[in-house]
């Protein structure tokens, strides 16, 4: 004689919705706070953002439209007339947050993963930290904190694999400080582009504004 037993299931739909609601809550609230992390980190973009809303909302959408547009022009006109600091302080830096982010931060677990250098502890992954980035022109650099029981050597050794899996030409890693790692990432070669030096700046010649003296 057999017994078959039978296991129902019984979903909680109060749980699940309590779930979705805090989920939806956190992510809120972590939008909310990137985005007063980017208000404060580019003032020249939320202040004139904020005067708009403010002045559309206390005086009419037209008064709000040519505060907008008065910003716009604004920032045009600082770029025609001081190109160097609007890349610095504008572009530039707008740049650098988002390759930070694009290149090494969103790949960043799953790389050490893969590479061997994340260790378990009881039921928690351990992921060294990402301590900075700095986007240059054709060299990236990325400092790390390695975890306890790492070796410089063991970082060395993973040269070509961060290489390969941050797209970059070629990486090196150095040991700049008591359990920090340095990776350089060459993302292009500097000198694969030729610079046109200028006629007048070559040592020894001079501009010939004359034929006939020449001769």
């Amino acid at each position: 004689m057999s017994t078959t037993t039978t296991t129902t299931t019984t979903d909680d739909p109060a749980g699940e919705a309590l779930d979705a609601v805090l989920t939806g809550l956190g992510r809120l609230l972590l939008a909310s706070f990137v985005l007063v992390w980017w208000a404060v980190l580019f003032p020249m973009v939320s202040v004139p953002v904020g005067l708009s809303v403010t002045a559309g909302w206390f005086f009419g959408w037209s008064a709000g439209v040519g505060v907008a547009g008065g910003a716009v022009a604004g920032m045009v006109l600082w770029r025609v007339l001081s190109p160097q600091t609007f890349e610095r302080w504008f572009t530039g830096r707008i740049r650098s947050r988002f390759l930070t982010w694009f290149r090494y931060r969103r790949r960043w677990t799953t790389m050490t993963t893969a590479c061997g250098l994340s260790t378990r502890d009881g039921e928690r992954t351990l992921i060294p930290r990402l301590v900075s980035v700095r986007i240059g022109e054709s060299l990236d650099t990325v400092r790390a904190r390695m975890l306890p029981g790492h070796c410089p050597d063991t970082w060395i050794h993973r040269a070509d694999h961060f290489a390969h899996g941050f797209g970059a030409q070629k990486a090196k890693v150095n040991l700049v400080g008591p359990g920090l790692v340095e990776i350089a990432f060459r993302r292009t070669d500097s000198l694969a582009t030729p610079v046109l030096v200028p006629y007048e700046s070559m040592a020894g010649f001079k501009p010939v504004t004359d034929i006939r003296k020449a001769a």
